[in-house]
């Protein structure tokens, strides 16, 4: 399994006990969706094997590898100087898996291992995603929802409705 972890803010967090039920982790791969302050909205997406030619070149811009994450303008300096915590948490009380990337625990669980992720631009542009800004994201999200790519938008409810 993959390793697992949890982002947050907050660099005192050990424990986690289920909000609602639910402790929430990402699996490694997907891990960048969260390299961003907690409540910043984002509209992130990227191909699959079943994703078009077509939405490759439109979004993509002809590069299969490529992850496209969006977020507002307002955001920019929020992202340039938050400080972010991965927690890496144990894989064994992690027993449902939502989308094949979110893994929901029960039980309260223990963090391995707490790692501050550092400058989030440098992380972004180090992992080779492309880090887009632009006034909102509805109109974007939108039409990105309507293709064969594979996406991921995140506190949306943050977004602003107009520029």
């Amino acid at each position: 399994m993959t390793d697992l972890w949890h982002f947050s803010e907050d660099p005192s967090l050990a424990h986690f006990a289920p909000r609602e039920g639910r402790v929430w982790a990402i699996d490694e791969p997907h891990s960048w969706l969260y390299w961003f302050p907690r409540d910043c909205p984002r509209a992130c997406f990227w191909a699959l094997e079943a994703t078009t030619d077509d939405d490759v070149e439109r979004w993509l811009d002809g590069d299969r590898d490529r992850r496209v994450a969006v977020i507002e303008t307002h955001w920019l300096e929020r992202l340039r100087a938050v400080r972010l915590y991965a927690y890496r948490m144990p894989p064994e009380p992690f027993d449902i898996v939502e989308n094949g990337r979110f893994y929901i625990a029960s039980t309260p669980v223990d963090a391995i291992e707490r790692v501050e992720v550092g400058d989030l631009l440098a992380r972004h542009a180090g992992a080779g995603n492309e880090l887009r800004i632009c006034p909102t994201l509805y109109p974007l999200w939108d039409r990105v929802i309507e293709g064969s790519l594979e996406f991921s938008g995140i506190r949306l409810r943050n977004a602003r409705m107009t520029a």
